[in-house]
């Protein structure tokens, strides 16, 4: 089951406040939004007491300074296998959800819930960005969830934010 949580408006970007236009202007602009401090993913919920099996992945993108641009995010969640390697969790995935335009940094999540296992298991986020002009993808990028976001809107408990999660 995916629920989606709500979106939140963050204070505008300082970013370039009109799309690029010449090849340096435009590679400044991809520059500065991939590297941005507006750029993470986190993991906002892990089986709290009021939400139990529920993970909730958390991002944020800075917007590109263009209100006509539209920006995007996918969430999915990934597992440790019994090697130690990340493994995409097939049914723990969500289509892009637009966020909001171009002209301010956004927010997104999406919750997963799980049941309960035999054996404790550890999992993490991973987000997808896009940044849109109608059709065509100006940019993207893909973060793995960190720690240390607690200006995470929706987390459970307020502030909180790790790289991953375990449970079972």
């Amino acid at each position: 089951m995916i629920a989606l949580a709500a979106l939140v408006a963050l204070p505008a970007s300082t970013l370039a406040a009109s799309a690029p236009t010449s090849g340096g202007t435009r590679a400044s602009l991809r520059h500065a939004l991939l590297t941005s401090r507006e750029l993470w993913a986190t993991v906002d919920v892990c089986n709290p007491p009021d939400q139990r099996y529920w993970v909730g992945v958390r991002g944020s993108m800075p917007g590109d300074g263009h209100p006509r641009d539209k920006m995007y995010m996918s969430f999915r969640l990934q597992y440790m296998d019994t090697s130690k390697q990340w493994v995409d969790a097939s049914s723990a995935k969500s289509p892009f959800v637009a966020v909001g335009t171009g002209a301010s940094a956004r927010q997104g999540g999406n919750s997963f819930k799980f049941v309960r296992g035999v054996s404790p298991f550890t999992l993490r986020g991973v987000v997808d960005f896009q940044w849109r002009r109608g059709t065509t993808v100006l940019w993207s990028a893909a973060r793995t969830t960190t720690a240390g976001h607690h200006n995470a809107s929706d987390a459970d408990p307020a502030g909180f934010s790790a790289a991953s999660c375990s449970i079972g």
